[in-house]
């Protein structure tokens, strides 16, 4: 399945040129926050992508009416149909028909939904709203009745893996026939202070580096203390290889191969002998008919909490064997934060502009070596490179492992 259209709402760059310089160059996104009617949360720092103008892609009514993920999903799409080449009329009903929707998120509208219990209950008022936009099913609709599109349009939330599962469906409805093209991907918006405040309970986030908020995220590194909440779009246009040839398609990569597994084990825990995650990654690279050695580049989950990465780390050598270590790595969240159910699509958007510039992004923050997380994870700097095969690793609360290969593609 090949890849002809990438968008991006990222808070270190919008637009996925701007998203990938800024990533080569490692400019964070992070940036420092205050929720003055919340004097407990200790976290100051959040990855918002405070350049995005909602205004400028749906009328202020609409905005309303919706999460703030959606605008920012529709800017995404509209990108990626634009890279793809996909100007749909109003009246080319059959090329509405032919694009399907796959939306992942994992808070969805949450944040809407906070603003509508505090109007609730502290001023005695509701929306109609509350519905249609703070439950998951609606969100891919709002793409489809905004861009105009008649295939299928479905939500995934399977929390931090939701967008990886989104490309994965989405792969599996192009490979079985049911639908020529896809517009899939992930959005969330999630900075809110109610849901800081959980994250903050579980001792997830950062609540350090308050002075120098671009240090907070800092996978890998022995005094790192948690990720840092973002937000985002990352969206695709995903096409069968003989429908993107047909119409003169410019493709970018191709999505090669996706598995799935659970360790049935906790509800916010990796399981520490990190046999699924390591059994998602070798099926994905069946799948894309590919080995470990194969593998030039890992993208990774790289949350900057302690289990995660250290675990995350045992998964990639146990999957991969002795080559894991001679492979460049990189966690795309060093620069602009978790933002949920969409780093899956984020870290496959900063991979697929990689494999097609040459320019491998660094992990931000390196200044130590931890024990336990000893892999080359490009330390500060961009590297050249132009690897054939790419993975992308996604790990999620409830036990989630998910993994997604990414082949090059010559022009």
């Amino acid at each position: 399945m090949v890849v002809t259209g990438v968008g991006v709402v990222a808070p270190n760059g919008i637009g996925a040129r701007a998203f990938h310089d800024a990533n080569v160059a490692c400019v964070s996104g992070l940036s420092r926050t205050s929720f003055p009617e919340h004097p407990h949360l200790k976290t100051s720092t959040v990855a918002a992508c405070t350049a995005f103008r909602p205004e400028d892609h749906l009328d202020a009514g609409e905005l309303k009416r919706v999460p703030r993920m959606i605008p920012m999903a529709i800017a995404a799409s509209r990108e990626a149909l634009a890279m793809a080449g996909l100007d749909i009329a109003p009246d080319d009903i059959e090329l509405q028909r032919s694009i399907g929707v796959a939306l992942g998120t994992g808070g969805g509208g949450l944040a809407f939904v906070e603003d509508q219990y505090k109007d609730f209950f502290q001023r005695g008022k509701g929306s109609l709203y509350s519905i249609t936009a703070g439950t998951h099913g609606n969100l891919s609709s709002e793409l489809s009745i905004q861009l105009r599109l008649r295939g299928l349009s479905h939500v995934l939330s399977t929390g931090c893996t939701s967008s990886t599962d989104a490309i994965g469906y989405a792969m599996m409805l192009l490979r079985s026939g049911a639908m020529p093209r896809m517009l899939v991907g992930g959005a969330d918006s999630p900075i809110a202070p109610g849901i800081l405040t959980a994250f903050e309970r579980m001792r997830v986030v950062s609540t350090h580096f308050h002075e120098n908020p671009a240090h907070a995220s800092r996978p890998f590194q022995p005094d790192r203390d948690g990720f840092v909440l973002g937000e985002g779009a990352w969206m695709f246009i995903v096409e069968t290889e003989a429908v993107a040839r047909a119409r003169g398609a410019t493709i970018l990569a191709e999505f090669a191969g996706y598995a799935s597994t659970c360790d049935a084990f906790h509800r916010v825990q990796i399981h520490p002998e990190v046999v699924e995650p390591a059994r998602a990654i070798r099926m994905a690279l069946d799948d894309a008919r590919a080995t470990p050695e194969d593998v030039g580049y890992v993208n990774l989950h790289g949350t900057s909490t302690d289990l995660n990465d250290r675990l995350e780390t045992a998964a990639v050598k146990r999957a991969l064997g002795d080559h894991a270590r001679r492979i460049p790595m990189s966690s795309t969240k060093s620069l602009i934060g978790h933002p949920q159910g969409a780093c899956g699509a984020a870290g496959v958007a900063a991979t697929v502009l990689s494999l097609r510039s040459g320019f491998l992004h660094p992990t931000a923050n390196q200044l130590a070596r931890d024990e336990h997380c000893d892999l080359d994870y490009i330390p500060n700097t961009a590297r050249a490179g132009r690897p054939r095969v790419a993975l992308c690793n996604c790990i999620a609360f409830g036990s989630k492992n998910s993994a997604l290969v990414v082949r090059a593609w010559d022009a």
